[in-house]
């Protein structure tokens, strides 16, 4: 098995980080920090650019707005050195959940356990 996890991270992005990704961070990555799910973050020596190394699933909605803002820029210093000031209002940072049975079901989905009771809704059926 090892040797088909090789040629598919030499292949495919979205198992782990590919070889390429993984020689460029060696030679040019600086670790800026990571965050509470393992992800590492880097930046190149004239911090021109910035990524991101997984842990684990390759997914986007994995990286918690703050290091989401400094990935693009928004603002320099990386969560890790000085904190973000959250309002109250704000929710803690959830991954998407599309897929999962944490997924959001509306009323009257079939995906509920028991769908809303629906008198006002007739199923068509052929003549």
């Amino acid at each position: 098995m090892g040797i088909v996890n090789s040629v598919l991270r030499g292949l495919v992005w979205w198992k782990d980080q590919t070889l390429g990704t993984q020689l460029f961070t060696w030679r040019n990555g600086i670790k800026v920090g990571d965050d509470v799910q393992g992800n590492i973050y880097y930046r190149n020596k004239d911090d021109s650019k910035r990524w991101v190394i997984f842990n684990g699933e390759v997914e986007a909605s994995r990286i918690s707005p703050d290091w989401h803002g400094w990935l693009h820029q928004t603002f320099d210093e990386a969560p890790g050195t000085t904190p973000l000031v959250h309002k109250t209002w704000e929710k803690p940072h959830l991954e998407n959940q599309t897929g999962t049975a944490a997924a959001y079901a509306p009323a009257g989905s079939i995906r509920r356990a028991r769908p809303a009771d629906r008198r006002d809704y007739e199923a068509w059926q052929p003549e």
